[in-house]
């Protein structure tokens, strides 16, 4: 089983630096010995008096399905829809096509990238 580890904040003077998301990424090494990746946005302004959180995520994999490039934390095309999963989506190639079918670009056979998808379309 994956390991999955993360962090919100609201207040940038409480924020997660890179260093600390390793350390707690690390102490999963033993649910995830395949692979290892990291995904950070700082608390920030968007809009007049709009905050948007910080958010910090880490994964350490047990590659299953899509051995070389199922890669997480994983994204939407632009970057603007990020995850981590650990699970099985068990018709993810019949959802991969109706969301090709609709414009969606994949980069990888990874059944994860399926959510990123659906998510943008359904919510």
């Amino acid at each position: 089983m994956c390991g999955i580890t993360g962090a919100i904040w609201t207040d940038p003077q409480e924020s997660l630096d890179e260093a600390t998301l390793r350390r707690m990424t690390d102490v999963l090494r033993h649910r995830g010995p395949d692979d290892e990746g990291f995904y950070a946005s700082q608390w920030r302004i968007s809009a007049p008096e709009q905050a948007t959180p910080g958010v910090g995520l880490g994964f350490r994999r047990l590659s299953i399905i899509d051995l070389t490039s199922g890669h997480q934390p994983l994204s939407n095309e632009d970057g603007s829809v990020w995850i981590v999963f650990n699970g099985e989506i068990y018709n993810y190639r019949d959802l991969r096509r109706r969301l090709e079918g609709s414009g969606h670009r994949f980069r990888t056979h990874s059944d994860t990238e399926v959510l990123v998808h659906l998510y943008e379309d359904e919510g």
